[in-house]
């Protein structure tokens, strides 16, 4: 096949063929076509789009690149949650031990950071000698034994995803709905999972902000999952503001220990229980929301969620040490509070504007070969619609120089806005509820 012609045909708004798509996967993963061909398809696809045929060929080739998790029958109903991405996002730390725990296997496959966003990999991997490498059959084994496992993708593992993945980050077709949809269901549905949860974030710190392009995005990859046997269930939360306190690798491994020990914020807590029951239920562990929502209270206030953490991390080489000693977690030689410069109503703490801060001090990657600083990050216990007096801490910095702090003093200047006046309200934790079935609005 003529690889140009595919190109101009998608960019004049036609289909490319099963077969085109299928030749287009193989040849890339392969090395057969160069990167400046694949970025000019992909940039035609965000342009033009994919009709339904087109998508699910794309997302069935890239999950047929690889193999896939392959369990005997004595192991639990497997369901796993993605979240699109957030700032302060700690969910799936706290969600896999917790489900796990109430006897769901969770064969969690995580990313990194991206842009502004944190990455659950390299917040795990802010714990002492925990590895996110872990083999397939090694990840296989590990569900089989304890219920869960953390791991990153592997060339194993839907490797044309792996690999368009890193050329859409560097050529701005990261937030195409089809592209998003795609890369994101061919890695859950080589899991071998009999039910899928997806986090649609919104709002300011979110890669889709629109209500509508949320909607979109969770009805394609339900409609994906639900073609191809994996029951997919979508909630929409918010990303208007950072989700807990803590913003940054240790600082999140922290309050996930918190949270797991039932001390975490509220607003981490009822996200986390919010899609906890969404799993349990499509785990068939339990009939009706309330009783899944006790079930998962009860884990947290007993303590099994966090001795299932720790499994989870002396499994995966890591000191489950930090489970009681959080001070074991690297920590920045220089804190600095941010106080408030007079009284008033706090009206926003802008998500994406304090991830970019968490970025500049080192905690995420402004190139491919950044290493991150575990330590760094900030802490943000105001939220919208706080009453603060003059001088109230609003947010702590964790730096690794004064020129660190000097920065991320700077983005809170921005980013955390005090008016005289009571706001209106921000966007609700858990806003709607997208099945199969259609859209429901929780709010």
């Amino acid at each position: 096949m003529i690889v140009p012609t595919l190109i101009e045909r998608k960019r004049h708004g036609q289909s490319l063929t099963e077969d085109e798509w299928r030749f287009v996967v193989r040849a890339y993963t392969a090395g057969d076509m160069p990167d400046y061909q694949m970025a000019a398809l992909l940039m035609a696809v965000v342009l033009r789009g994919l009709d339904d045929v087109e998508l699910g060929t794309l997302t069935d080739a890239m999950r047929a690149s690889g193999k896939r998790m392959e369990f005997g029958d004595h192991v639990p109903p497997r369901v796993d949650k993605h979240s699109t991405g957030g700032v302060g996002d700690k969910v799936s730390i706290v969600l896999t031990p917790l489900v796990a725990s109430v006897g769901v296997a969770v064969p969690m496959i995580s990313g990194r950071g991206l842009s502004h966003t944190g990455g659950t990999l390299d917040k795990l991997q802010a714990i002492p000698g925990f590895r996110v490498d872990l083999s397939l059959a090694a990840t296989c084994r590990q569900v089989e034994q304890i219920g869960a496992a953390m791991v990153g993708q592997t060339a194993e593992i839907a490797p044309a995803d792996q690999k368009l993945y890193a050329l859409r980050d560097v050529t701005a077709t990261v937030d195409a709905i089809p592209l998003m949809a795609a890369s994101i269901m061919s890695k859950k549905l080589a899991e071998g999972l009999n039910g899928l949860v997806l986090d649609i974030k919104r709002g300011n710190g979110a890669f889709l902000p629109e209500l509508d392009r949320g909607l979109a995005l969770a009805s394609t990859m339900i409609r994906l999952g639900e073609e191809r046997g994996c029951p997919t269930v979508a909630l929409l939360t918010a990303m208007d503001r950072p989700l807990g306190h803590a913003c940054g690798n240790a600082l999140e491994i922290a309050e996930s220990v918190k949270m797991l020990r039932g001390n975490g914020p509220t607003d981490l807590y009822d996200v986390v229980l919010a899609l906890g029951a969404e799993m349990l239920l499509l785990a068939g562990i339990d009939a009706d929301r309330a009783a899944a929502s006790t079930r998962l209270r009860d884990a947290l206030a007993s303590g099994r969620a966090a001795e299932k953490f720790a499994e989870i991390v002396q499994a995966q080489g890591g000191d489950p040490a930090v489970i009681d000693r959080p001070e074991l977690l690297p920590r920045a030689p220089l804190v600095r509070e941010y106080r408030a410069r007079a009284p008033g109503y706090v009206h926003a703490t802008l998500a994406r504007e304090i991830g970019r801060a968490v970025v500049a001090l080192g905690g995420g990657r402004q190139t491919i070969d950044d290493e991150i600083d575990p330590a760094v990050g900030i802490v943000v216990p105001a939220k919208p619609g706080d009453l603060v007096e003059r001088d109230d801490v609003i947010a702590i910095v964790h730096a690794r120089d004064e020129s660190g702090c000097r920065t991320a003093m700077a983005a809170l200047d921005d980013a955390v806005r005090i008016g005289s006046e009571r706001p209106d309200s921000p966007l609700p934790l858990v806003s709607h509820r997208v099945t199969a079935g259609g859209v429901e609005s929780l709010t």
